[in-house]
Protein backbone atom coordinates (compact mmCIF):
# COMPACT_ATOMS: atom_id res chain seq x y z
CA UNK A 1 0.00 0.00 0.00
CA UNK A 2 1.45 3.33 -0.97
CA UNK A 3 1.66 6.24 1.32
CA UNK A 4 -2.06 7.77 2.49
CA UNK A 5 -1.19 11.64 1.22
CA UNK A 6 -0.17 12.17 -2.10
CA UNK A 7 0.83 15.51 -3.44
CA UNK A 8 0.16 15.00 -7.07
CA UNK A 9 2.05 16.81 -10.47
CA UNK A 10 2.39 20.44 -10.82
CA UNK A 11 -1.06 22.31 -12.86
CA UNK A 12 -0.23 24.41 -15.49
CA UNK A 13 -1.14 27.02 -13.92
CA UNK A 14 0.72 26.30 -10.32
CA UNK A 15 -0.04 24.95 -7.47
CA UNK A 16 0.02 21.00 -6.83
CA UNK A 17 -3.46 18.84 -6.10
CA UNK A 18 -2.97 16.87 -2.68
CA UNK A 19 -5.59 14.11 -1.51
CA UNK A 20 -5.65 11.85 1.55
CA UNK A 21 -6.97 8.27 0.57
CA UNK A 22 -8.77 9.54 -1.96
CA UNK A 23 -10.53 12.85 -1.03
CA UNK A 24 -8.98 16.25 -2.55
CA UNK A 25 -7.63 18.37 0.59
CA UNK A 26 -6.79 21.10 -1.49
CA UNK A 27 -4.27 23.11 -3.81
CA UNK A 28 -1.20 23.61 -2.55
CA UNK A 29 1.23 26.16 -3.58
CA UNK A 30 3.66 25.99 -1.09
CA UNK A 31 4.57 23.42 1.69
CA UNK A 32 2.89 25.95 4.02
CA UNK A 33 -0.23 25.30 2.11
CA UNK A 34 0.59 21.44 2.53
CA UNK A 35 0.97 21.76 6.10
CA UNK A 36 -2.17 23.32 6.61
CA UNK A 37 -3.99 21.09 4.74
CA UNK A 38 -2.48 18.47 6.73
CA UNK A 39 -3.45 19.57 9.93
CA UNK A 40 -6.91 20.50 9.08
CA UNK A 41 -6.88 16.99 8.14
CA UNK A 42 -6.12 15.80 11.99
CA UNK A 43 -2.49 15.79 11.40
CA UNK A 44 -0.72 18.44 13.59
CA UNK A 45 2.82 17.37 13.53
CA UNK A 46 2.57 17.73 9.98
CA UNK A 47 5.70 19.65 9.23
CA UNK A 48 7.88 16.91 10.26
CA UNK A 49 6.19 14.33 7.62
CA UNK A 50 6.86 16.33 4.53
CA UNK A 51 10.01 14.17 3.55
CA UNK A 52 8.73 11.12 4.73
CA UNK A 53 7.43 8.27 2.14
CA UNK A 54 5.52 5.93 4.84
CA UNK A 55 3.33 9.47 4.79
CA UNK A 56 3.57 11.39 1.40
CA UNK A 57 3.65 10.50 -1.87
CA UNK A 58 4.91 13.24 -4.13
CA UNK A 59 3.74 12.61 -7.92
CA UNK A 60 4.99 13.99 -11.03
CA UNK A 61 7.71 16.66 -9.92
CA UNK A 62 10.21 16.75 -7.37
CA UNK A 63 9.24 17.32 -4.10
CA UNK A 64 8.77 20.87 -2.56
CA UNK A 65 8.02 22.76 -5.80
CA UNK A 66 5.03 23.87 -6.69
CA UNK A 67 5.00 25.99 -10.09
CA UNK A 68 4.72 24.10 -13.48
CA UNK A 69 7.68 22.89 -15.71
Amino acid sequence: MGAPIVVHRPSPSGGRRVTASGQILGLAYDDHDLVEFLRRAGLPDAERILDDPGWIEWRGGRAHQYEAA
